[in-house]
């Protein structure tokens, strides 16, 4: 893996919060930033994190009852907010409800760090248009902090992802950069990845998860290769859950009872409005995706592993992740930027002892 830097160890050193399992996070490893600080109150996370990132400290408190004193001082800020209350599965209640407002905290300490650069990552359901105001809030209060803002709906499935999930990306830039984000710097990739790539080699291994969905430990013979059992509910019967091997897949969701279903069998068949069964002549049967192929889908390296008792843990922690390989790609046209500005970054950090960055970047991605 080749360094960031030429010569001396570059410190391109970014906080991270609402980190999660931290698919966010590897990403922008493994293009070169180093993360020294997250952030997650929500236990289940924890020890999936640590033993994931064991170079990054990992403070589990509410991040509303941590001061901004005592988060790093770092070049970038990166990390998604709660996205259930946008979610168009949800209520979408948005900014009135409190996970919506924790979105608040993370201006907040915008605002107080003032990062060269910030990334917040949310569902596509907070571009509904019964959020408008709520988004033009949102991105005033970004700009009140100091930031050029740009936002712009992804799909993953262009950036090397065998998976279709839309993502609202907001990228800003520190004021007096004099700069926005461009969004075209994100290398697409136009040769969709398939399910077939990304989890052939896992169709004969998988286990069945244990009673009440209990994790069967050591004895998967691929770490987390195993699934959920259990009966579907009419709301999931209401369309196709099927993807061929030749198609990336559905998102993935975070639960069990909603995860995709494996491509071995062939597609469900349509029997009235919003009503679906399964082929009773599929030559295969049908079965979720495991906790591992849906991390697979979701571009995790095999030897991230996750940490659970009851699978729906597990999918949990896969599917409120972004995937490894959206976050890489973002990090790079982050650091592409990052190398248009050395100079001017250099001279905003001539006076400052809380940053003593070396940017003579080697702009060569490490994964």
């Amino acid at each position: 893996m080749k360094s960031l830097s030429s010569n001396k160890t570059t410190d391109l050193n970014i906080v991270s919060l609402f980190s999660g399992c931290g698919g966010l996070d590897l990403g922008f490893s493994q293009a070169g930033f180093q993360i020294v600080w997250a952030n997650d109150c929500d236990r289940d996370v924890w020890q999936t994190y640590q033993h994931n990132h064991p170079n990054t400290y990992l403070d589990k408190r509410d991040i509303r009852q941590i001061s901004s004193s005592e988060i790093p001082d770092c070049f970038g800020i990166i990390g998604g907010p709660p996205c259930q209350s946008w979610s168009e599965a949800g209520m979408q209640r948005g900014i009135n409800d409190s996970r919506g407002q924790l979105f608040w905290e993370y201006i907040r300490i915008l605002q107080d760090k003032q990062p060269f650069f910030f990334l917040a990552e949310n569902v596509s359901g907070m571009l509904h248009k019964k959020h408008h105001n709520a988004i033009d809030n949102i991105v005033d209060a970004f700009e009140q902090a100091g930031f050029v803002v740009k936002f712009k709906l992804l799909n993953a499935v262009n950036y090397n992802v065998p998976q279709e999930r839309k993502r609202v990306i907001f990228v800003g830039l520190r004021q007096d950069l004099n700069q926005e984000f461009n969004f075209d710097l994100i290398e697409q990739n136009y040769n969709f990845s398939t399910l077939k790539q990304a989890i052939w080699n896992l169709r004969e291994s998988a286990l069945p998860a244990k009673d009440k969905n209990k994790t069967n430990g050591d004895a998967c013979l691929v770490p987390n290769h195993e699934y959920s059992v259990g009966g579907f509910s009419s709301m999931y019967m209401s369309r196709n859950r099927v993807r061929s091997w030749h198609e990336p897949s559905f998102t993935i969701q975070a639960g069990g009872r909603h995860a995709p279903i494996h491509p071995q069998a062939n597609k469900m068949i349509n029997v009235g409005i919003d009503k679906f069964i399964f082929d009773p002549n599929s030559s295969y049967p049908y079965r979720r995706l495991s906790v591992r192929e849906c991390a697979r889908i979701q571009t995790f390296p095999d030897d991230f592993i996750f940490f659970y008792q009851n699978l729906n843990s597990g999918y949990k922690l896969i599917g409120n992740a972004v995937p490894v390989n959206f976050s890489y790609a973002i990090a790079k046209a982050i650091l592409t930027t990052i190398f248009e500005q050395k100079e001017s970054i250099k001279s905003k950090l001539s006076d400052s002892k809380a940053l003593q960055l070396s940017l003579n970047l080697d702009l060569t991605p490490t994964k």
